[in-house]
C-alpha cells in the first residue's frame, strides 16, 4: 500500500524552518523549474540565447566608449573592455537574477495556489536559468583575452570560491525580494529602480582604489564590492583586497540566512496574496 502525505500551507502560524532534505528530494523539480525558465525567457525571440552574449558585450562596448574613451576612467593599466567585462559577468548574473526574482512567485502563481512543493525552489530555479547565461559569459570573457593578447592569470583558482561567494550572495538577495515582490506589489517596480542605482554604487565600471580611503567604508557597506573586485583581480591576475572580499563574506552570510529566514517566514501567505 501507497501512502499519501498530506501538507497543508495556511497562515496564521508561519514557519521559519527549512529542510535541506525535502530540497533534495524536490531537485528534479527544481531542475525543471530552471530549464523551463531559461526555455520561456528566449522562446519567441529572433536570436534566442545570443542575447545572454549581446547584453554584457553591449554594455561592455557602451561602458568602453563613454567611460574609457571620454571619461578616461583608469582600468589599472589594462585594456578598458578587458577591465569593465570582467566586473560585468558577476554583476550581470546578479542583477539578472534579482530580476527574474522579482517575478517569479507572479509568475507561478498557479502553480502555488494548486499543489505543494517547498516555495524556495521557485528563486532558486530563477537564479539557476541565469547562471547558464553566467557560464556563456565566461566563454566570451575568454575571447576576448584572447583578441586582446592578454595572459591568463594564475589567480584563476580562486574564481570557484568567488562563484559559489556570488552565488550565495544572490540567492540571499534572491529569496528576500521574491518574498517581498510576492506579498508586496510594489516592490516589483522598486526593484529596477534600486538596481540601477546598486550598479554604479558598485565598482563595476571604476576600480575600488578610485574612491579611496575617505569613503572606502560605502564600498564597504556593499556586498558586491569584494565580489566584484575579486573577480577583476583573479580574471586580471591583480593583487586581492582582503579586507573588501572578508566584508563581502560577512555580508553575503548575514543577507543570505536573513533572505531564508525572511522566504520561509512569509511562503505560506503566497497562496492567499498572489
Amino acid at each position: 500500500m501507497s501512502s499519501t502525505e498530506t501538507i497543508i500551507a495556511a497562515p496564521g502560524r508561519l514557519s521559519a524552518r527549512i529542510s535541506l532534505n525535502e530540497l533534495i528530494r524536490y531537485r528534479d523539480l527544481l531542475y525543471f523549474l530552471t530549464v523551463k525558465n531559461f526555455i520561456i525567457k528566449y522562446k519567441q525571440t529572433l536570436i534566442g540565447v545570443a542575447w545572454a552574449v549581446i547584453q554584457p558585450v553591449m554594455q561592455m562596448v557602451v561602458f568602453s566608449i563613454i567611460f574609457g574613451k571620454f571619461a578616461k576612467i583608469p582600468s589599472d593599466n589594462v585594456p578598458y573592455p578587458i577591465f569593465v567585462y570582467s566586473a560585468l559577468i558577476p554583476w550581470t548574473f546578479f542583477a539578472n537574477s534579482m530580476s527574474a526574482c522579482n517575478s517569479s512567485i507572479i509568475n507561478h502563481a498557479g502553480l502555488i495556489s494548486k499543489v505543494y512543493f517547498p516555495r524556495l525552489l521557485i528563486p532558486l530555479s530563477a537564479i539557476g536559468s541565469q547562471l547558464i547565461d553566467f557560464g556563456i559569459s565566461f566563454i566570451v570573457l575568454v575571447g576576448i583575452m584572447i583578441y586582446y593578447g592578454f595572459p591568463f592569470a594564475t589567480h584563476l583558482f580562486m574564481i570557484i570560491p568567488l562563484i559559489l561567494l556570488t552565488i550565495m550572495t544572490t540567492i540571499g538577495f534572491g529569496a528576500l525580494i521574491a518574498a517581498l515582490s510576492g506579498i508586496y506589489r510594489d516592490f516589483r517596480h522598486i526593484v529596477p529602480f534600486l538596481l540601477s542605482i546598486w550598479m554604479f554604487l558598485t565598482p563595476v565600471i571604476y576600480p575600488a582604489s578610485l574612491i579611496g580611503s575617505r569613503f572606502e567604508f560605502l564600498l564597504n557597506l556593499n556586498p558586491l564590492t569584494g565580489i566584484v573586485s575579486g573577480f577583476r583581480s583573479a580574471i586580471l591576475n591583480q593583487p586581492f583586497q582582503w579586507n573588501f572580499l572578508f566584508i563581502s563574506l560577512i555580508g553575503s552570510m548575514f543577507f543570505f540566512i536573513i533572505g531564508i529566514l525572511y522566504f520561509t517566514r512569509a511562503q505560506n501567505r503566497f497562496a492567499d496574496l498572489v
